[in-house]
């Protein structure tokens, strides 16, 4: 988490050393999410199908069929698609259109997603289709969530070799990230289970708007989800997002329940979604039901997309959410996109020791001992090695 300016030297950086170690395979970097992605690598394998059988989906009379990934449960008439454009149905079969079809590739330090709890200052082999089952007016990717395939320049990148590029590249971990991986289901599905054939793992940055059957599925193949919770109110949820709050709220609790690490970002934006009672009622649901070691990540809001009329977050906004999620017993609380605040650092919460000190996605000071605070050895949890 950093300025956008610092974003876009860091992926500059990242890209001109990637790029020089990519050479021999053919695949090149995309200068950033939603960007385009110039090459393909297939590894030798023949290019995915233009379409690949839905998973999660019920046939119904008259060729129409019933999605059941997502809690909008589409009702797809023949040569029709869903909400999020890259599910469609072809003569009562479902499709999706974008498995394999990969439009955002990055090497990203972990930092980025932002996962603070997994594997401190390591790259994830990031990537991304076309689609998303929301239509948030502030979305930073909006050129790929809301494009349809067809509006994207993509490569073909199969499981297997999605996950061999990441151990080429020394990336312990696969990002499925920048539009929303529920959409591209079956894509990730396949790809974290050759990922973890190969020791690697996987994590998801969703917004959480998927059914709990899938979920609970997915999880038994990921290793940690960071879910975007947009806001605590459902009006906001209908109003700026097209969605709905409740499906959210009960993807984090089974998440939470399934074992799978777990962080959680809220986005704060002004005068929308930033008022003291609405931070404290979350704080709240999150101790209570949730638990207190989740991470709970507070971002700066800058404006973009269809939201250009509010100003960036106060920082002061952002530390004043942070003290209400703290004094409501959550033991990791950050501030997002704030480089080199103190609030981006891990604290010991029982002796206050900085285990864990960064800038931006810069790790500077990382002084676990077995995954302990080093002065009074109270476990810190997350996945550290």
């Amino acid at each position: 988490m950093t300025s956008f300016r610092a974003q876009a030297n860091l992926v500059r950086m990242r890209r001109r050393s990637f790029l020089g170690g990519a050479a021999g395979v053919g695949l090149a970097l995309g200068t950033g999410a939603g960007k385009l992605l110039a090459g393909a690598w297939t590894g030798g394998e023949s290019p995915s199908p233009p379409r690949t059988e839905a998973r999660y989906y019920k046939k119904l009379p008259g060729r129409e069929v019933l999605c059941g990934l997502c809690p909008r449960a589409c009702l797809v008439a023949d040569k029709e698609r869903g909400f999020c454009g890259v599910r469609q149905n072809i003569g009562g079969t479902y499709y999706s259109l974008v498995y394999g079809k990969v439009c955002a590739l990055n090497v990203d330090p972990i930092e980025k997603k932002p996962f603070f709890h997994v594997l401190p200052k390591t790259d994830a082999l990031s990537l991304a289709t076309a689609g998303c089952n929301f239509h948030c007016k502030f979305c930073q990717n909006w050129e790929i969530s809301q494009s349809r395939p067809e509006q994207v320049e993509a490569t073909d990148l199969s499981p297997r070799a999605a996950a061999e590029a990441a151990l080429r590249h020394g990336c312990p971990s696969i990002a499925f990230t920048y539009s929303e991986p529920t959409v591209f289901y079956e894509y990730m599905s396949d790809t974290a289970a050759e990922a973890r054939k190969r020791g690697l793992k996987s994590v998801v940055v969703s917004n959480g708007h998927i059914n709990p059957e899938p979920l609970r599925a997915l999880t038994e193949k990921v290793d940690a989800i960071k879910i975007d919770l947009k806001a605590f109110r459902p009006e906001f949820y209908r109003t700026y997002v097209r969605g709905e709050l409740d499906p959210v709220l009960e993807s984090i609790r089974i998440v939470r329940q399934s074992g799978v690490w777990l962080e959680i970002v809220y986005l704060v934006i002004p005068t929308l979604n930033d008022g003291e009672a609405e931070i404290r009622d979350m704080s709240r649901w999150m101790a209570g039901e949730i638990g207190p070691d989740v991470p709970v990540h507070f971002s700066r809001f800058q404006p973009m997309y269809l939201l250009k009329n509010l100003p960036p977050t106060p920082v002061a906004t952002l530390e004043a959410a942070r003290r209400t999620a703290l004094a409501e017993g959550l033991r990791y609380v950050y501030v997002g996109n704030v480089p080199g605040h103190e609030g981006e650092n891990t604290y010991c919460p029982k002796c206050r020791t900085a285990v864990i000190e960064r800038s931006g996605f810069e790790i500077r000071a990382n002084r676990l001992k077995g995954g302990a605070c080093p002065n009074c050895r109270t476990p810190i949890p997350g996945l550290w090695a």
